[in-house]
């Protein structure tokens, strides 16, 4: 395990790479160091290309536990209003932007709490796999706050319009098996079998073609604000991008010849 800085562990494995949110002595709560480095190793693992996967998790006993409040004590000490917007724009938003449009599958590894904006950060991931241990908690009411980081544009499109409105309205902590029944997680599994877990996913993944993986991703995600005919349209102008690849002919050629592919990502 690399540290690339103070707050954020790198391990490479084959293609796969895991970031570490590295601030377990506050359970991995964010500070502007915290959301600089994120941000950073994001941007450094989409430009290389012997990463296809990438796996994010936390130091010690929490995947998240949101904003660090102590890190911003300092606005409260003063009775001139708080203006929290620039900082979520500045902070926060490029590293859920990031997330969201990366083209190579991202899987959340959530071993403890994701609360408040690292509830966020969880959802706003292509899987996520939870240890028993784990839980998600919509915080921000306790703190007369909205969701952010993505949070109302993720999560009723995960578990429905009532369940959402239900979670962010009243800040209840879901456990993990709540989650897995919510639809909110995509599986759940004993803490000492998240990391084996989610490494079997991630190298799953790492074996299918890469450009199929990332024009996949683009076209679900488009999905969301399209309608059927743009969608439909959409799909035909990915499909022949896809089709015009090294790795198309090579499974296709590997199926007739009954063999298995060697996908190059080409």
């Amino acid at each position: 395990m690399t540290p690339i800085a103070p707050t954020i562990l790198v391990e490479n494995a084959g293609a796969v790479r895991t970031i570490r949110l590295n601030r377990p002595d506050v359970l991995n709560a964010f500070n502007n160091a915290l959301l600089a480095d994120l941000s950073k190793a994001l941007r450094e693992a989409e430009k290389d290309a012997t990463v296809r996967i990438l796996v994010i998790t936390g130091a010690g006993r929490a995947f998240c536990s949101g904003q660090d409040l102590a890190d911003v004590a300092d606005r409260y000490k003063s009775a001139d209003p708080i203006e929290l917007g620039s900082h979520l724009r500045e902070k926060y938003n490029p590293v859920i932007l990031k997330l969201r449009t990366m083209e190579k599958p991202i899987i959340a590894a959530v071993n403890g709490v994701a609360a408040g904006a690292g509830a966020s950060l969880a959802l706003a991931c292509d899987f996520r796999i939870a240890a028993e241990s784990a839980s998600f908690i919509q915080a921000f009411i306790n703190v007369g706050l909205v969701p952010d980081s993505g949070s109302t544009f993720m999560l009723p499109r995960l578990v429905g319009f009532s369940r959402a409105l239900e979670l962010a309205l009243t800040g209840r902590k879901v456990t993990a098996a709540d989650a897995l029944q919510m639809g909110l997680v995509n599986q759940v599994v004993p803490d000492a079998e998240l990391a084996p877990s989610t490494m079997r996913l991630a190298e799953r993944l790492a074996g299918v073609p890469p450009k199929g993986l990332a024009l996949t991703k683009r076209a679900i995600n488009a999905a969301w604000t399209n309608d059927l005919a743009i969608q439909l349209d959409y799909e035909a102008m990915l499909q022949t991008t896809a089709g015009q690849t090294h790795d198309h002919r090579e499974g296709i050629r590997a199926f007739l010849e009954k063999r298995p592919p060697t996908f190059t990502g080409a």
